[in-house]
């Protein structure tokens, strides 16, 4: 029965590494350069390069909207505020919320200096909430994501987001811990209810989703989210005498330790980075002041550039462009966007991220966006397309 939950949770890691979703090609077609694409890195970076690499991903997905309606904005948010429970609670189909109190084990995951594989952080998991070991058994494919930064026309600044993904159970959590910032963070939980026979309480996943997240924002307004690049025989398996992190619980550390974006980046610069499964993956992070910058992995050595785009292929202006063909047009789209209106609204930034956002095909689609109002602290939801009516968690 231990082994059966690890599917459980080493499928909740595996999301975080993906945070995407429907296979992608890698790119062929150069994008446009970032508004802000000066590198700000540990690793010098003086010259873009485009380059065109081969695939044998399958596509999956439709087309992309090749036009953002960026001159007017439809109607204001039309939102319903979600009411803390003790619970877990569900919104509509496939979507959910929920709180976690108290000591979220992250001291004393870092104190034993974290974790360089899968297989480690199950057992951690598992030791936590059943006092036990695992081995890993665990299959999954890749996909693609957008994430958008700008200043809001009302103060401050917000940050979009698409988890891009195949039909999924989607679960916002808000944390609250003993030691640490308040954050919202969003996982899969699919993995949860589909492929174990363990009776799971509602405290079980709350625990392990706290250290599966895919996206999220804490109570000083940083924001961070993981994306795939589809670099096909690249790595990242950093291997020195620092403590170790992998994809997810990055995640958790800058969700509970960063004031800043900038802090983020040094707390990451503390720990060798393990992506999950040999997945290739960036991290985009922002906070309150408009700083915005991707985080990447190239040969191993960190890199840091300043954007306020990214989708699913390199920013780091050495292999600038290399990465997901799809996820080509989707920056465009995004950049104009972003070119046009360089403060946008909520509903304006929702109405971009709309114009970004997947179609459904063979049960494929941009699973849920998300808005963070990084002054407010609110993040708003957008389930499966439905831009309508989104659903409020004020931190």
């Amino acid at each position: 029965m231990k082994k059966r939950i690890l599917c459980v949770i080493l499928g909740l890691i595996m999301l975080a590494c993906a945070g995407c979703s429907g296979n992608e090609k890698e790119t062929t077609t150069a994008p446009s350069k970032s508004i802000s694409s000066a590198p700000a890195s540990s690793v010098t970076e003086k010259k873009a390069e485009t380059t065109s690499e081969k695939t044998t991903e399958a596509e999956t997905q439709s087309e992309t909207a090749t036009k953002a309606q960026t001159t007017k904005e439809s109607a204001p948010l039309n939102t319903v505020k979600i009411v803390p429970s003790e619970a877990i609670k569900n919104l509509l189909p496939g979507f959910s919320y929920a709180e976690f109190k108290g000591d979220d084990g992250l001291s004393a995951f870092l104190s034993g200096g974290g974790v360089s594989s899968d297989e480690d952080l199950t057992n951690f998991l598992v030791k936590q909430v059943l006092g036990g070991k695992a081995g890993p058994i665990f299959k999954l494919i890749g996909g693609g994501c957008s994430t958008l930064s700008v200043k809001n026309k009302n103060g401050g600044y917000i940050f979009g987001r698409n988890f891009d993904w195949k039909r999924c159970n989607g679960l916002a959590l808000v944390c609250k811990p003993s030691k640490g910032y308040k954050s919202v963070s969003t996982v899969n939980t699919d993995f949860v209810t589909t492929s174990t026979d363990y009776k799971l309480t509602d405290d079980i996943l709350r625990f392990c989703a706290l250290y599966a997240p895919l996206d999220g924002m804490n109570e000083k307004g940083v924001c961070v989210s993981v994306n795939m690049v589809f670099d096909k025989g690249a790595v990242i398996n950093q291997q020195t005498s620092k403590p170790d992190l992998t994809t997810s619980t990055a995640i958790r550390l800058i969700l509970d330790r960063a004031a800043s974006a900038k802090q983020a980046v040094e707390l990451l610069k503390g720990y060798d980075m393990h992506a999950s499964f040999g997945y290739v993956i960036h991290f985009a992070i922002c906070d309150s002041t408009g700083y915005s910058v991707a985080v990447e992995y190239i040969n191993n050595k960190m890199t840091v550039t300043e954007t306020p785009v990214l989708t699913n292929f390199y920013v780091t202006p050495s292999k600038f462009g290399i990465g997901s063909q799809k996820s080509v047009k989707r920056y465009d789209l995004i950049m104009d966007a972003l070119k046009k209106n360089p403060q946008m609204t909520a509903a304006g930034l929702r109405d971009v991220m709309k114009e970004a956002a997947q179609s459904q095909l063979n049960d494929y689609s941009t699973e849920w966006t998300a808005i963070f109002d990084q002054s407010a602290k609110t993040v708003t939801y957008y389930h499966r397309g439905s831009f309508s009516k989104g659903y409020t968690i004020y931190l």
